[in-house]
């Protein structure tokens, strides 16, 4: 091998390492290291953003979810998204990418509480919120709740 091609190799693998080292502290920095230090660590400008092809969209701050509650003896309980969509793939998750947000609209509701009711016999009733997180990146953990409808 030439001494030239054995440098690039060298500065490219020290190039990936830095950069995966860059996007993993800027991937935990805000929710797990801030917090661990007690103090607000300094953020590394100019990292791509870890979106993938995202990053040629407009992605405004607000952010809009749906959540499944079952009632059980008058109490109401988070059911796992995970549960509710079960997948079988590898390396696809319907959940990360908002597929319950589906059943939020109006015309959905009576097949899902139809679909509710089967997969989940031991509950009594189900109530299907919109989560609104008004402003992610300033404050991510204020969260609106609305709900848009109830299965009895």
């Amino acid at each position: 091998m030439k001494l030239g091609k054995c440098y690039q190799n060298i500065g490219i693998t020290l190039f990936v390492i830095l950069w995966t080292v860059v996007f993993h502290y800027e991937s935990v920095r805000f929710f797990y290291l801030n917090p661990l230090f007690k103090r607000e660590l300094p953020k590394v400008k100019f990292l791509f953003p870890p979106a993938g092809w995202i990053m040629f969209f407009h992605v405004d701050e607000t952010y809009t979810m749906a959540e499944v509650y079952g009632v059980k003896n008058g109490e109401p309980q988070l059911i796992d998204p995970h549960r509710i969509f079960e997948t079988k793939a590898i390396g696809y998750d319907n959940i990360h990418r908002n597929v319950l947000s589906s059943v939020l609209y109006p015309q959905r509701k009576e097949d899902f509480c139809r679909f509710l009711r089967r997969k989940f016999p031991d509950y009594e009733s189900f109530l299907v919120p919109v989560v609104h997180y008004p402003a992610v990146v300033k404050e991510p953990t204020k969260k609106l709740y609305r709900v848009m409808y109830q299965c009895q």
